[in-house]
């Protein structure tokens, strides 16, 4: 009873701190039909802002980081992003009422990886006083990209497969992502090189290069730091105003979407956990950074993914995985950060 007490205590503390107050007010300002606007290009220089921060922060530590140390949390997220993909095609994606393009895409939006939840979870660590390895945030493309190139190659090989066997006009159709594919092969490279190109991974990459091969530290003590929790507020209240616009859109879709909204962040952030308590007990990786992987698999892109999947998966509803991710997936994602928080307190003290 104790513990059930104290996980609730931390719960309710939790949504007492700015990242999660930005949310829940957003939610609330657009459910009251305010006319607030956050201009897009505002928005866009916070999300590179942070971004950059977060890949500055992990260049910096991935210097200094044993490489042992670094390799085991990297290939536990990137078997966690496939994982979640895989758990997805079993289950969204042969949901009755689902299409199975559609439900793939969902799937490979939540394997990948929300900057701004990663973001919000390492302030709300921060306020706590819990400590967490400096290159988590080199963590993020692991995840990231195996989950949407999982889930962008079974989608696209179903449909051939779908093609081949009843093919329209008397012959095979045949699915390219930008007309140039020619097998598997050229498949994955087409989705990498998307992929890499992305604002949010060219960002976050930029970051790591800098952060590892120059020497930024006094730019990013300086403007980089100091502006990352101000910054990350306004984000949040954007999302929250975002995500509540986007139930609208749910209604077009099958009732499936919400409830995998709501159980996937749970689900996926429990393999994370899983995936960093392996990592702890075979490297010494922190309990900060066990939520924090947590919190990447519970969370779903909302930046690097959408375009990717939508470059890719044009037959695939985007109503269907954006409006399931940004819509649930990424408040209930936020919202639970302080699960992760009070299970690692619980389980390895942090």
């Amino acid at each position: 009873m104790d513990v059930i007490f104290d996980i609730v205590a931390t719960l309710v503390a939790q949504l007492q701190k700015p990242t999660l107050a930005f949310l829940i007010g957003g939610m609330m300002l657009a459910a009251l039909g305010s006319k607030l606007e956050v201009p897009a290009p505002v928005y866009k220089f916070i999300v590179l802002v942070l971004l950059l921060k977060v890949g500055l922060g992990a260049g910096i530590s991935v210097r200094e980081a044993d490489l042992v140390a670094l390799a085991v949390p990297a290939i536990a997220a990137a078997v966690v992003g496939v994982a979640i993909v895989l758990l997805g095609a079993r289950t969204l994606a042969r949901t009755r009422g689902v299409a199975a393009m559609d439900g793939m895409a969902t799937a490979g939006l939540f394997g990948a990886v929300s900057a701004s939840t990663l973001a919000a979870g390492m302030v709300m660590l921060d306020a706590e006083g819990i400590a967490y390895e400096g290159f988590i945030g080199a963590l993020y493309p692991f995840m990231d990209i195996a989950a949407l190139v999982t889930a962008i190659l079974l989608a696209r090989m179903s449909a051939a497969r779908t093609a081949s066997v009843q093919p329209a006009g008397g012959g095979t159709a045949t699915l390219t992502m930008g007309g140039g594919g020619n097998g598997n092969g050229d498949l994955v490279r087409e989705i990498l090189t998307d992929t890499f190109k992305s604002p949010a991974i060219s960002a976050l990459l930029l970051g790591l290069a800098i952060g590892l091969l120059g020497r930024p530290e006094q730019v990013y003590s300086s403007f980089y730091e100091p502006l990352f929790r101000g910054f990350l507020s306004i984000l949040m209240l954007v999302m929250g105003m975002e995500a509540w616009q986007r139930l609208g859109e749910m209604r077009k879709v099958a009732h499936a979407y919400v409830a995998y909204g709501i159980a996937a962040p749970f689900v996926h952030g429990a393999l994370g956990f899983g995936a960093g308590l392996i990592a702890h007990h075979l490297t010494g990786f922190s309990g900060g950074g066990v939520v924090l992987l947590a919190v990447m698999a519970a969370s779903s892109s909302d930046i690097s993914g959408p375009p990717t999947l939508r470059a890719a998966l044009p037959e695939a509803n985007p109503s269907a995985y954006v409006g399931t991710s940004t819509g649930i997936g990424t408040p209930v994602a936020i919202l639970s950060i302080p699960v992760w928080i009070a299970l690692a307190d619980w389980l390895i003290g942090v």
